[in-house]
């Protein structure tokens, strides 16, 4: 049985009391999840698209739905720097782009132009840059002006959209280092960024993973109905729960393993995954593994994201053997 509670269609849902979410099954790499927030003449945009041709068409379509959604946006929340959350930022005109101080600083290691690059080299790459293109050569990184964040904070922010109260809230460093979580109390709804993949594998990029399981159960104790994910269908509580109980599985896999001093490869082999079969993206457990490894030893050292993705690539090479 699926976790979604609406059917998982490409497009603007309405979610009632003038709020949407914007969705792209399949909701693997790169195919994520936004949200509109209005309320009079005030509007917020929670994420934008991969690219600039994706992010417009969204934006068509809740100008549509909602005529004061025009391009003076009063705030656009980025909930965090993966740029499939940020990159049509410049086609907004919000007035304030707000973000955590975190995502801020992580933006200066994401580029839409390097994307480009390493798309461009990925054919002569080998597995590693065919895996890169299953990923994300069906994007255009072309003509990205990236627009930062103009406004940050650390913690927790509350703001006004209209006469609807907004509750950010800081949950990173878990999925990155500046998670964000918006909070819609009146609409009994949260926008989660990429504290939640639904039906897919989340990726720890940052951890620790004990942030990400304490955001889960913050999210829990919200009186909220709907929740709208960064990847995936909308869910309601059973997705939180479901997520929550993935990150404290693979946790407590993963540390039996590296007890036992088998390698991170090894112990993605070993780990039974199989009540997450229909879950998409399952060469992500690499970076699950490897991440809780580090975090296990102590090492506080920057990842390195290209070995990180040589692992996926190689596991979804033998998956697919």
């Amino acid at each position: 049985m699926g976790l979604g509670i609406r059917p998982y269609t490409r497009g603007l849902h309405d979610l009632g009391n003038n709020s949407y979410a914007w969705l792209q099954p399949d909701g693997g790499w790169g195919w994520s999840n936004a949200g509109l927030i209005v309320d009079g003449d005030q509007c917020m945009l929670v994420d934008t698209l991969f690219d600039k041709p994706l992010t417009q068409t969204m934006l068509d379509a809740m100008r549509d739905a909602e005529p004061q959604a025009t391009n003076d946006f009063e705030f656009l929340v980025n909930t965090h720097s993966n740029g499939d959350h940020c990159n049509g930022n410049e086609l907004v005109g919000a007035e304030q782009i707000i973000a955590s101080q975190a995502c801020l600083e992580e933006l200066a290691n994401e580029s839409p132009a390097g994307m480009l690059k390493l798309l461009q080299a990925a054919p002569n790459m080998g597995d590693l840059g065919a895996f890169f293109i299953e990923c994300f050569g069906k994007f255009d990184f072309r003509d990205i002006e990236r627009e930062l964040p103009n406004h940050t904070f650390e913690g927790s922010l509350d703001l006004s959209v209209g006469d609807k109260a907004i509750e950010l809230r800081q949950v990173g460093p878990a999925h990155t280092h500046g998670d964000v979580l918006v909070h819609v109390p009146a609409d009994r709804t949260v926008f989660t960024g990429d504290i939640l993949f639904i039906e897919g594998h989340p990726i720890l990029w940052a951890g620790p993973v004990q942030n990400w399981i304490d955001a889960c159960d913050y999210m829990c104790a919200l009186d909220i109905d709907t929740v709208v994910p960064g990847h995936g269908p909308i869910t309601d509580k059973r997705g939180i729960e479901a997520v929550r109980g993935y990150l404290r599985y693979i946790h407590d896999e993963a540390k039996q393993r590296y007890d036992q001093g088998m390698g991170v490869l090894d112990a993605c082999r070993d780990i039974n995954f199989s009540d997450y079969d229909s879950w998409g993206d399952g060469e992500r457990i690499a970076v699950n593994v490897s991440v809780l490894y580090k975090e296990f030893a102590g090492d506080t050292s920057a990842n390195d994201v290209t070995a990180l993705f040589g692992l996926m690539a190689q596991l979804n090479k033998e998956k697919r053997s």
